[in-house]
Formats: structure tokens, sequence, C-alpha cells
């Protein structure tokens, strides 16, 4: 009945407790006072004789009152006990990554490459993620969903594992990109939605322009951030030859102007990443940019003992009222 977790409402009752000692002095003064004293020259005679079950019990309605008395105070008191807890309220976000695999992803200014190293980045992305829902959507020439919008990390991250260039026609088709990640995100219920586009091209490919797709990313409030990747000047490039791979260097080409326009049009940002490190810090700003809002409020729920201690109090009452009424009954 009694824990860590018990407090009192009304605690000030409990000096009503001072009664009882002075009750029970009270008690044992009259006690005295009413007995009286014959003596006797030996107690021998009495040795023999054993109290009976009533003489021991005689204190017996009095120790019940002051059961009562106690149990009554503590009962106004009011013990509590309290239990506290969170309700969490998450504010998810639906994000959409477009990844470019196109054949120029393949050069090796980034370790191993830039597609290995975008995906390993992104990978790092979705660990630090926990409440929302992210799609993948890669393209090339063309553009397909890897995966839909999805709170399964595990198989989002196998898939995002099997991503490879190659597997689809050859070229750079931002727009169609944009547009398929539209399709992702334009049902969604989510109070933000984001894509994360990463490209190393310039649009070439594709029935739908970057800029006309942006302006549908628009209408649905979908925020783009955009990633050129690739080093400032040219990078080596592996090339298969009769003798082997062999490496020359080309021109890095991204379409910087119209990676910034994109993402000025739906309030997003522009990053240029020229190596792992930068691609990593890139994605920690996004990271925070683009943080789940939660909301945590507290509560503490109250269990009346009220009743309980009460009710103890009245089962004494009424044990003493039985006992001094048939055991412990005075005659006049």
């Amino acid at each position: 009945m009694w824990g860590p977790n018990v407090s009192l409402a009304n605690p000030e009752f409990l000096y009503a407790l001072v009664l009882i000692p002075v009750l029970v002095w009270w008690y044992i003064r009259r006690h005295r006072a009413s007995t009286t004293d014959v003596r006797f020259s030996t107690l021998l005679p009495f040795s023999s004789i054993k109290p009976t079950v009533k003489e021991r019990l005689r204190h017996g309605p009095f120790t019940l009152r002051m059961f009562v008395l106690a149990f009554l105070i503590i009962g106004f008191a009011r013990p509590q006990t309290s239990s506290q807890g969170e309700e969490i309220y998450t504010e998810g976000i639906d994000i959409a990554m477009l990844l470019d695999i196109s054949g120029s992803m393949l050069a090796e200014d980034f370790k191993p490459n830039r597609i290995e190293a975008a995906k390993e980045v992104a990978q790092e992305f979705i660990d630090g993620r926990t409440n929302d829902r992210i799609g993948l959507v890669i393209f090339a020439g063309q553009s397909f969903t890897q995966c839909p919008l999805t709170l399964d990390y595990r198989v989002l991250k196998n898939l995002l594992r099997q991503v490879k260039s190659g597997v689809v026609e050859d070229g750079t088709a931002i727009g169609m990109a944009i547009a398929q990640g539209v399709n992702r995100l334009r049902e969604s219920k989510a109070k933000s939605k984001v894509m994360i586009l990463l490209t190393d091209g310039v649009n070439n490919r594709g029935e739908i322009d970057p800029l006309t797709a942006t302006q549908i990313a628009q209408t649905f409030d979908i925020r783009i951030y955009t990633i050129g990747v690739g080093t400032i000047g040219q990078a080596p490039y592996p090339v298969q030859t009769p003798f082997g791979v062999r490496y020359r260097n080309v021109p890095v080409e991204v379409d910087e102007k119209t990676l910034q326009k994109i993402a000025e049009m739906t309030n997003g940002q522009y990053f240029r990443a020229t190596n792992n490190r930068t691609l990593k810090q890139i994605y920690a700003e996004i990271d925070k940019l683009e943080k789940t809002r939660i909301e945590v409020k507290a509560y503490r729920s109250y269990t009346e003992l009220f009743y309980n201690w009460v009710g103890i109090g009245l089962l004494a009452l009424m044990l003493e009222f039985i006992f001094s009424n048939t055991l412990f009954r005075k005659l006049p």
C-alpha cells in the first residue's frame, strides 16, 4: 500500500496522528487509576492460575480504536500512487532519393568510383533516419523506381546495394527522374516532401525538360536538394581495351546552372561534391536541414488510495464494535 511512487494530496491531515500517543497516554493513566491494589504476603497461591484469553486481549478494543483513528487520518491525507510517461508525436518526412547511374558515374575521381561512393553515403544517410519514409529512383537514359517509399530501411538498403551502372540505356534524363520522384511523392500525406537529386552530367535524354518537371514538383510542394558530383576539370575514367582496363581523363560536365535553378524553384539547395569527404558533408547538411519534428508530452496520472485506507479503518471499527459488544462487553 505504500511505495516509492506514493504521495499525499493533503499531508496536513497527518498532524492529527499526534492524537494517538496522547490518547494512549490518557488510556494508560485512566487504566491505572481504576485499578485497586490489594496487598498479599505471598503470590504463590495465584501462581498456578493462568490468565484467560479475554484477560490477555482486554486492551484489544482500545488498540482497534487507535488503528481505526490512524487509518482514517491517513485516508483523509489522500495517499496516491502516480505513474508517468511520455506521448511522442512524430511528424515524418517523405524523401525520394534520385540517383544517377549513367556510365559517367563510373569515373574514379571518387573512391572507388562515383556511383559506389554515392551508394555508401546514401546508406549512411538512411541509417540516420528513424520515422521517415524513403524511396529510391534510379536513372540514366530512362528512370524507374528501384524502391517505393518505405519505412523498411533494411529492404531499401538491400535494393540500394544492388544498384549498378548499365542496367538501363545510357544517358542523363534528369527531367524524367524528377517526374518519377513526383509520381512517388504526389499522394504523400507527410508535412514535408523532399527529393535528393544526385547527378554528374547534363540532361540529354527524356521527354520532359528538367525545369518543366520542377514546375510539377512545385505544385505538390516538393522541395528538391540537388547535388552535382565530379571534380573540377577532368576525371579518370576506366576504358576497356584488348589489353585490359586503361584510364583516360574525361572532362567533368555538371550542369550547375540547371541544378541551381531546380533547387531555387523549390526552396531547396544546390551542393557541389568534388570528393568523398565533401559528399558526406553534403548529406550530413541535408540531414540537419530535414529533421523530423518530434513532440514529447510528459504526463503523470494518479490513483487514489483513499478508499483502501478508509475501508481498512471502517473494517477495524466494525471489529471493535463486535468485540466490545460480545467478548469484551462490560456489565453495568
